[in-house]
């Protein structure tokens, strides 16, 4: 049952390595600074998680470490996803200013929404924060999944390529989320006992998105062609009406 769980863990990290060293020898950072926060930082806790799990001395740090990378990994696969965003509207400045609305509007709905579960569970509970945190992490899976969803329906319009970066950045991000909203369900569903299942299925998708990530920033990025620039005019109309509402 170990090496059940520490083979894929050890593959992990190797895989999160490589995927630090190409952003940084490819210098991706200058151009997705999150995208490279959200995986050295992923990186960092994960090894730090796999030295405590073997240290008899550190062992009690496991818990608080796990519970703290599970909070930036959803705090940052959310700022991943506006940072995609983000770069698709550079040249659109009213769809920019509606996208950072709307993540703002998100986050602090998310606020709220912990704040309620956290004031609803029963005071002698004693997991309530950690029941607050699985409907938070619930929610934000589902508004990530349903965001990259009209990515990818949009992506003509949005001129965006299979052999772009920002494609395989978000096809990468968007399995992974998928696949923990559903086991993140059966986990709330079942409670404990799902465990297991969850942790399987989370590792497998996780490094599926590692090795896309990787695949994609090691091949040559396709630029936009010029054939291709006609079918921005429909975020160009998008953004004509944004605009339009903003400054009436």
């Amino acid at each position: 049952m170990l090496k059940t769980i520490i083979s894929p863990w050890v593959a992990a990290l190797a895989l999160q390595a490589i995927l630090v060293a190409v952003l940084m020898a490819k210098k991706i950072w200058h151009r997705f600074p999150i995208f490279f926060l959200y995986a050295a930082l992923g990186f960092s806790f994960n090894l730090a998680l796999f030295s405590i799990f073997h240290s008899s001395l550190f062992r009690h740090w496991y818990v608080s470490t796990y519970w703290t990378n599970e909070g930036l990994g959803v705090i940052l696969g959310l700022a991943v996803v506006y940072e995609i965003f983000n770069h698709l509207f550079t040249p659109y400045p009213g769809l920019r200013k509606l996208a950072t609305q709307i993540f703002c509007g998100a986050i602090t709905f998310l606020l709220i929404l912990g704040c309620i579960v956290i004031y609803a569970q029963p005071l002698g509970q004693q997991s309530h924060i950690q029941a607050a945190f699985l409907v938070v992490e619930q929610a934000v899976r589902i508004l990530e999944v349903g965001l990259l969803l009209f990515l990818f329906l949009c992506a003509s319009a949005f001129g965006l390529h299979w052999r772009q970066y920002t494609f395989g950045m978000a096809l990468g991000l968007g399995i992974f989320v998928t696949v923990e909203l559903v086991a993140l369900t059966m986990r709330i569903q079942f409670g404990i006992t799902a465990n297991s299942l969850f942790n399987m299925v989370r590792s497998i998708s996780f490094n599926s998105s590692l090795f896309i990530w990787i695949g994609y920033l090691l091949a040559p990025e396709l630029a936009t062609s010029a054939s291709e620039m006609p079918k921005r005019a429909q975020l160009e109309q998008w953004n004509k009406a944004v605009m339009e509402l903003i400054y009436q």
